[in-house]
């Protein structure tokens, strides 16, 4: 998560490591969700049904993986363990989560600055920030500044000039003949629909936000140009499943060359590969991540040899976080703290934090069984079933709050529900349904929680997410209000910032590709849906 940077007198520069209130905020009455009636209230709107599961099969090359008997039998017994664990009715209240700063609502929303418009192609291949206020003239269909525009002048050289001649220099003729090609090769999600231009933009974002060597860097301005684990997991995901596989191998190449021999990541890591910029230290759910990514990246390779000779390539990646994974929930079920995609030192352990490890370990027993290490996907099969009916203990209580000692809602609900588990825990829904009313801002999106800070900013990563699952469990309706709200806030450029403000104002650094990926997936995940179930995946 990239994170906020705010100041009421004037804008900081922009950074990653903001103070954050994640404790007790007064906040007015939920608001209804885009996609919903004004007078709709959340809890009895037909959102709240559940939709049928779809059925597995093959899309644009997608196969689904038949599960072994006992993944079977283990989803049974998940369904039974899990219900007996839920909390009677009178349950007593979770013990108060950890201390933090109470907060009320602000004097005055915040107010951030648009760090750029968007990132441009540059004709030898290099990438440069478009600067904020400057409306770009792309070549068509790519991230290629027109060179005879007045806005190429303001936007690399900031001076200006006179337009040039109409014929276009052959250096960026061929950038951009290479960027349409990388387009054509591929998909593009609701290519027929309403959010078409969002689509083809953030297609064309993450790809010039992907370096050679398979670094997929967060954004372009100077304080996001890292390699995120979580971020690119995303993205290898969003790239895999429009149709543009060896790029997302490349990405989880990349992490699979960073990882340490533990198989453990740290927050961020250089584009280079050299290593991380700083001291920030271990983030546990990046293990599962990668896990959970080279699961789904796999899962879109149709041909039986390729596919084996995927996993086989990403193997070495399985191999070290499987043993890390299994590691970390040994003892109890349940990792340690570890700080997850808000950034912040953990004390206690966050939702945020376990679910990707249970999503990761479900992938790595597929993924194992392809490369034949069938005795090691049984033990990550048994760990993520453990650790998922020990995540169920800790967190239903609470309506799957942020901590296990409870809390307020969080985005991390998302994460309990399709395309992450398997099989919902009991509630998981209703959690995640009655999660957005209370992350509501009055742009319309969301924050990362119903703690964090009170201060009007929408984030795009969490709405975007909240769009995907909303579409790949059949709520169509909020997840079109969500990418409404995306879509009607882009750049001038057109790619997605990182906040929106209270005001409407897209904020901070444009292009993320963590939220250009889940666009995208929401969109493909629309489209399977409208295809009918023969053809859903997952």
């Amino acid at each position: 998560m990239v994170d906020e940077v705010v100041d009421d007198a004037a804008v900081r520069a922009p950074g990653r490591s903001a103070t954050r209130h994640h404790g007790p905020v007064a906040r007015p009455a939920p608001r209804a969700l885009p996609g919903q009636d004004a007078t709709e209230a959340p809890a009895t709107t037909s959102a709240h049904r559940d939709a049928p599961v779809r059925t597995a099969g093959a899309r644009r090359g997608r196969v689904a993986t038949a599960r072994p008997v006992t993944a079977v039998l283990g989803a049974l017994a998940v369904a039974t363990v899990l219900v007996a664990q839920l909390p009677p009715a009178g349950h007593p209240t979770p013990p108060t989560p950890p201390a933090a700063a109470v907060v009320g609502p602000p004097a005055a929303y915040a107010r951030i600055a648009l760090y750029q418009e968007g990132v441009a192609l540059l004709p030898d291949g290099t990438r440069d920030e478009i600067p904020a206020g400057t409306d770009p003239t792309f070549l068509a269909g790519t991230r290629v500044l027109d060179p005879a525009a007045r806005t190429m002048a303001r936007a690399v050289a900031g001076t200006t000039v006179a337009a040039g001649a109409a014929t276009v220099p052959p250096g960026s003729a061929d950038a951009a003949a290479a960027q349409r090609a990388w387009l054509a090769a591929g998909t593009v999600p609701g290519a027929d629909g309403p959010y078409a231009s969002m689509s083809r933009a953030a297609l064309l974002d993450l790809h010039t936000l992907l370096l050679p060597g398979g670094a997929a860097v967060a954004g372009w301005s100077e304080k996001w140009r890292y390699v995120w684990p979580r971020d690119a997991s995303f993205v290898a995901v969003a790239l895999a499943r429009t149709g543009h596989v060896d790029d997302a191998l490349d990405v989880l190449g990349f992490l699979d060359g960073v990882q340490a021999d533990d198989g453990s990541f740290e927050a961020r890591y250089l584009p280079d590969g050299s290593g991380p910029p700083d001291d920030r230290g271990l983030q546990t759910d990046g293990t599962g991540w990668a896990l959970w990514a080279a699961g789904l990246v796999v899962a879109e390779i149709a041909d039986p040899a390729e596919r084996a000779a995927a996993a086989a390539q990403l193997r070495p990646l399985v191999l070290r976080s499987v043993e890390h994974a299994t590691s970390l929930v040994a003892r109890t079920g349940l990792p340690p703290a570890s700080p997850d995609y808000w950034e912040v030192r953990e004390k206690s352990l966050t939702l945020g934090t376990v679910v990707p490890l249970v999503a990761g370990l479900q992938q790595a027993e597929v993924l194992l069984r392809l490369t034949g290490d069938v005795a090691l996907a049984d033990t990550a099969g048994r760990a993520a079933l453990r650790s998922q009916v020990a995540t169920v203990r800790a967190f239903a209580g609470s309506g799957y709050a942020r901590y296990a000692v409870g809390g307020h809602a969080d985005a991390a609900t998302a994460f309990l529900l399709r395309p992450f588990l398997r099989t919902a825990p009991p509630g998981a829904r209703q959690a995640w349904l009655d999660s957005a009313p209370t992350m509501l801002r009055p742009a319309s999106g969301l924050a990362p929680g119903a703690g964090w800070r009170d201060d009007g900013v929408s984030w795009t990563p969490q709405t975007s997410l909240y769009a995907w699952v909303a579409a790949e469990n059949g709520e169509t309706g909020l997840a079109q209000g969500w990418l409404d709200f995306l879509d009607g806030h882009r750049t001038a450029a057109g790619s997605i910032p990182e906040k929106v403000l209270a005001d409407g104002s897209p904020a901070a650094v444009a292009p993320l590709g963590w939220s250009a990926a889940c666009v995208l997936l929401a969109l493909d995940a629309l489209d399977a849906s409208a295809a009918g179930p023969g053809d859903a995946p997952r």
